[in-house]
């Protein structure tokens, strides 16, 4: 096993004693080299900060290539974090026109690659790396005696091979895409639904690109919330030019108005215009819509079956050919079971954000912008952040994210006025649910 430290780090600050340390020298880790984590990255190098920053696809954004064929709800002006591009527009950057909205795959190609490749991020940044555990140095999760002065040791996976790094603070921004939800209403995965996934798609599907997946097969979408209305209206046109395409639309709500959101009212134009479409789609018959249905198992050889309960009865829904399940992703905690955090009960997300996503208590989450305050762990120095940090609740937004690591930077960076400012103003959007993945 190999282990990696960086010293002689140009700037340094222990923010709690306000001096300088060996452990203050060593990088921040960063793990997940979506867009929160690189703008956690440019963030710390305006406060030159070193940082590691570990990514476990084969390239930065890799969670946003398995969906970037969707357009995001979001046009650029809200995409890209203002310290990054001031860092990019030192170089010969184009900026993308703030009104247009990008799709995934731009997303990466026209901002996120470029930023990656800047002279004072590209060596910090690994790759093909998962991070599979984060510690202590020589405590456990039990051991309180000089925690909080000992550093963080990140166990990272590369190719078979176990390595070790240190860092004095760690910023958790893996979200939650790639750890979705089963189709169950009950949220457990059960060996019936493990057996048909080579049938089930888990993401919003390039129907485009695939058609032979889908033209004039019989095609259940189960969820209620943004990704399931992209995937019907990708299938719609599909159906276009191949009328025996069969559309069931499987919800938990109890009607399905409740699914079509702020429509006019959202200032995010083109998540209102999901909602306007979709509710055409059904008035025309186009869509089959099955709500309130509980999915409690499923099963099937050649055809899939969903068998539940509708309107408090039992009923089978019989026939299909494939299922595309967006009802949702959770966090996966498993590399951070040796730390000490504090996670809602309810939403597993960052507990002081909870009351204000959690659904059973309000029909719309609207969270302020906030920062490292909110966000800090029982575990000193530990932070989650994006996606991850509003845990099953789908509301995030990437400039959210943006705001949260600009205050996580200043304070580790022991600029603490800084870390208490809000310096971000969201727009009322009117809607709960956002795109692809909850990020944009």
């Amino acid at each position: 096993m190999k282990t990696f430290k960086i010293l002689n780090q140009p700037t340094c600050c222990d923010p709690s004693t306000g001096c300088c340390t060996p452990e203050s020298r060593l990088p921040i880790a960063i793990i997940g080299a979506g867009p929160v984590g690189l703008a956690a990255a440019a963030q710390l190098i305006s406060r030159h900060q070193s940082f590691l920053l570990f990514e476990k696809g084969k390239e930065i954004g890799a969670n946003i290539r398995t969906w970037g064929h969707v357009t995001l709800f979001s046009p650029w002006q809200y995409n890209i974090d203002s310290t990054a591009k001031e860092l990019l527009q030192k170089t010969n950057w184009q900026v993308p026109k703030g009104e247009d909205i990008p799709t995934g795959n731009e997303l990466i190609d026209l901002y996120l690659k470029p930023l990656a490749e800047l002279e004072a991020m590209k060596s910090s940044i690994y790759t093909n790396h998962q991070v599979i555990a984060i510690t202590r140095q020589n405590n456990d999760k039990m051991k309180s005696k000089d925690r909080n002065q000992q550093t963080f040791v990140l166990y990272v996976e590369e190719d078979g091979e176990t390595k070790t790094f240190e860092a004095r603070a760690v910023i958790d921004a893996t979200g939650t895409w790639g750890n979705p939800n089963p189709a169950q209403g009950n949220g457990v995965w059960l060996p019936a639904e493990k057996a048909l996934q080579q049938r089930i798609d888990y993401h919003i599907p390039d129907v485009e690109a695939n058609p032979s997946l889908y033209a004039n097969q019989k095609i259940a979408v189960i969820g209620g919330g943004h990704s399931a209305i992209n995937s019907l209206l990708n299938l719609a046109k599909l159906k276009e030019n191949n009328l025996a395409t069969d559309i069931t639309w499987i919800l938990r709500k109890e009607n399905v108005e409740m699914a079509y959101g702020g429509e006019q009212n959202d200032e995010l134009a083109a998540r209102g215009a999901l909602g306007t479409r979709i509710r055409q789609l059904v008035k025309e018959g186009k869509i089959t819509v099955v709500t309130p249905f509980i999915i409690s198992s499923l099963k099937g050889t050649k055809k899939i079956s969903l068998i539940g309960k509708h309107h408090g009865e039992d009923r089978v829904l019989e026939g299909f050919d494939r299922l595309i399940v967006n009802t949702g992703s959770r966090p996966d905690f498993t590399m951070n079971r040796e730390l000490r955090l504090n996670i809602d009960a309810t939403t597993e997300s960052v507990p002081a954000l909870a009351p204000l996503i959690d659904p059973n208590e309000h029909s719309c989450g609207t969270v302020e912008a906030h920062g490292e305050a909110v966000l800090r762990q029982t575990e000193q120095g530990f932070y989650i952040v994006g996606a991850k940090s509003y845990g099953r609740a789908p509301t995030f937004l990437m400039a959210t994210g943006y705001e949260q690591v600009r205050s996580i930077a200043a304070f580790l960076a022991g600029d603490v006025e800084s870390a208490k400012r809000v310096e971000l103003s969201l727009p009322e959007t009117g809607v709960c649910n956002s795109g692809a993945g909850g990020c944009c």
